[in-house]
């Protein structure tokens, strides 16, 4: 008894510290009415895979299929052992401590629940639901990371039951299985998942909310089988109302959040609202940045007096990243960013590094040929699940830049430390926002608005997430590629001493090009034309002299004039 009055007392205290979220009109806000903006990251990729996360799309995109594809070179045991690797280090409490420091107030947790219960057709009594410690236990782990690390744990039911649309790489639906719009079963166990989870987690203050639904995608009456021509959505609608009367059994005090159909988007036909504590989500990708792409939200929220939170939204270049949240911020929107780790990653905030080993095993899937063996794929397997560890990936310092300083702080910092005499890389221009680091012509994708316009940004998707293109060579070294006349780069070096200094350009192209090179202020330091060295792998070195530092910091722009050069580096001396 006396162990439960202190709980009791501890769970009061806890509520008590204005951690627990509520809506008030267009408002999230905490116990003592603070107004609180969701600066968040989706946990994508670790609860439940897909296809492009693992670079395995054009064999095997929902989840089952990768499996399949892991236990024909395994064997189911194989492929036990390197899931449960996989999510033992895909997500840690030093994850967690991390993402707190970079920034992040709350993150949205995917879930597949085949990690909380059973299949409809493994279940040994039908209709029954069988329960899995697996998926509550990394639940009630990530919780507690999050609680130490006062950061906010949205649940999202990323995978339902039977699957929730067409689209079968999100929710890891087979299509030979009746889905959870056909199956009473599966429609039945998606209820009581969530009334099993809002009863776990009822009391715990750092639960942000309850994301019912991960973007559904279905033609209920409409000819788009994603949904997009929807018009009623009636299915959709009754599924969430009958959820949050679930949960509204066992737990009044936490944010339902809902989502339309087409991905999230479409709130055609919904019905009058039937809860007082809940929030639309949207998801936006790919498109503009300003009022007019929020539109419809924005009505949603003024009509029905109610927030609005962007529940999923990245993949993009860093220019997009900072526009997207001054947007969000001027309208008082919160996000959960996409994903946190994937291999071969620019666009998040981490990158999985991928091993030969692996290539290997993805060249194999995608074309045949000789079949490695199970000793070969198992190792290979096990090592990618290594590389997961938080002490594995790769920081990507210039994306958490872009989502947090460069939103308010138009000034550049060094993305190195510089040191003349010294080799810099040209890779290694500065942090900061476009125009003001460096200047490129291709910064972003559009392609959803117009699909002309889709660019790669980065189109060596190497290094950076900037407009800059960046290349890896033969030997693994990095380099600016497919530069164009009119742009820049910018980089922060430091002098010993007041010097007039050389710099040995490095660099390589099929035809001439010429490069100025200025401070900030536009004064003229050097112009050097760069003669065609016969490929653009076939590295020569050119000398600028008679260039100016002062002692400290100088800050020097190289300018392309006429472009089309590959630059690997400069040393200065």
């Amino acid at each position: 008894m006396k162990r439960a009055i202190l709980l009791s007392a501890f769970l009061l205290s806890q509520f008590g510290t204005s951690q627990l979220l509520k809506t008030s009109g267009q408002k999230i806000i905490n116990d003592k009415g603070e107004n609180i903006q969701l600066r968040g990251l989706g946990l994508g990729g670790w609860m439940l895979q897909e296809g492009y996360m693992l670079k395995t799309a054009d064999f095997a995109g929902p989840q089952y299929k990768i499996k399949q594809k892991i236990a024909e070179l395994t064997g189911e045991d194989g492929m036990e052992r390197f899931y449960k690797a996989y999510l033992k280090n895909g997500i840690t409490k030093q994850d967690i401590a991390f993402l707190k420091n970079a920034g992040f107030n709350s993150i949205r947790l995917p879930m597949h629940y085949n990690l909380y219960t059973l299949p409809i057709e493994k279940e040994p009594v039908k209709g029954q639901n069988t329960w899995l410690e697996e998926g509550f236990q990394m639940t009630d782990d990530l919780l507690k990371w999050c609680a130490d690390n006062k950061i906010y744990l949205i649940l999202d039911l990323h995978a339902a039951p039977g699957g929730q649309g067409n689209d079968v790489n999100i929710s890891d639906n087979d299509k030979t299985k009746p889905s959870l719009w056909e199956s009473e079963d599966n429609w039945n166990k998606t209820v009581a998942l969530w009334k099993k989870l809002a009863k776990r987690y009822k009391d715990e203050p750092w639960i942000g909310g309850y994301d019912l639904i991960n973007e559904p995608n279905i033609n209920f009456t409409g000819k788009n089988p994603n949904g997009t021509d929807e018009m009623s959505n009636v299915p959709l609608w009754k599924l969430q109302k009958d959820i949050t009367l679930a949960i509204r059994e066992v737990d009044k005090k936490h944010i339902i959040i809902i989502e339309g159909n087409a991905w999230g988007n479409n709130y055609n036909g919904l019905i009058p609202i039937w809860d007082s504590n809940m929030v639309f989500s949207f998801h936006k990708y790919w498109n503009n940045n300003d009022d007019a792409t929020l539109k419809s939200v924005l009505d949603l929220r003024q009509k029905h007096n109610m927030p609005v939170w962007l529940g999923e939204t990245g993949e993009n270049s860093n220019v997009w990243f900072t526009e997207l949240v001054q947007l969000l911020n001027r309208q008082n929107i919160g996000y959960a960013f996409w994903p946190m780790k994937k291999i071969d990653n620019i666009a998040g905030i981490t990158n999985v590094k991928i091993t030969p080993e692996y290539q290997k095993l993805l060249d194999y899937w995608k074309n045949g040929g000789e079949k490695p063996s199970k000793a070969f794929a198992e190792k290979a397997l096990m090592q990618m699940a290594e590389n997961y560890k938080f002490s594995n990936v790769e920081i990507k310092n210039d994306v958490i830049d872009a989502l947090f300083r460069q939103t308010t702080d138009g000034s550049t910092k060094p993305f190195k430390k510089h040191q003349v005499p010294g080799r810099i890389s040209a890779t290694d221009y500065d942090l900061g926002r476009i125009g003001s680091a460096y200047q490129d012509k291709d910064f972003v994708n559009l392609w959803v608005s117009d699909p002309a316009k889709r660019s790669e940004w980065n189109s060596g998707n190497q290094l950076r997430n900037d407009g800059v293109d960046i290349y890896k060579t033969k030997d693994d070294q990095y380099y600016v590629g497919k530069t164009e006349s009119g742009e820049w780069l910018q980089y922060t070096i430091n002098a010993e001493a007041d010097n007039v200094y050389t710099f040995d350009i490095n660099y390589a192209g099929i035809n001439d090009a010429k490069v100025r090179i200025e401070d900030t202020s536009g004064k003229q330091l050097a112009v050097v034309t760069l003669p065609k060295t016969g490929g653009y792998e076939v590295w020569k070195t050119i000398m600028a002299k008679g260039i100016s530092f002062k002692k400290g910091e100088n800050k020097i722009r190289i300018y392309f004039e006429i472009g089309g050069v590959n630059l690997n580096y400069f040393e200065v001396k």
